[in-house]
């Protein structure tokens, strides 16, 4: 199947996009309300609440914009590329989790549940615009993806 084929029949089985797909494709983060299905052996993940799917948008919205300085990426409008982006969801849903553990000291490798992180975390906040953005974004920033090698001697 060629990209546009791909792209085309996407869009058609999948109208409510997980904007944590990333996230969750590469196991770093779970949520309660997505829907996996596969096209042509890629793995794609769908929201099962437009409601939900809203306020995810929002959220990684701000953490986008908090974190682009970090982040050195200025000048990119909408998702950044691959890794940033991925450091950006999931470092950022980590923070969040991290933030709303009602153990101290806690830090939780993976996000177990996004739907119910962001529900915590709005409870606590009130709105998306009120989260800890400053909070997220060092979280963001001490994020990484994969590990870095140790160099051999």
């Amino acid at each position: 199947m060629d990209e546009e084929s791909f792209k085309q029949t996407y869009k058609e089985l999948n109208p409510n996009r997980c904007i944590f797909e990333k996230s969750i494709t590469n196991r770093r983060c779970d949520c309660q309300l997505k829907r996996k299905f596969v096209i042509a052996t890629r793995e794609c993940v769908a929201c099962q609440s437009e409601i939900a799917m809203k306020r995810c948008t929002r959220v990684l919205d701000a953490m986008r914009n908090n974190a682009r300085f970090s982040l050195k990426v200025i000048t990119v409008n909408g998702p950044m590329p691959h890794n940033k982006e991925l450091q950006v969801q999931a470092g950022g849903m980590l923070a969040l989790q991290n933030l709303m553990t009602s153990i101290p000291d806690l830090e939780l490798k993976s996000v177990v549940n996004i739907h119910q992180t962001m529900e915590t975390a709005l409870e606590k906040y009130g709105s998306t615009e009120d989260l800890p953005y400053g909070e997220l974004v060092k979280g963001i920033v001490k994020y990484e993806s994969r590990p870095k090698r140790k160099k051999k001697k």
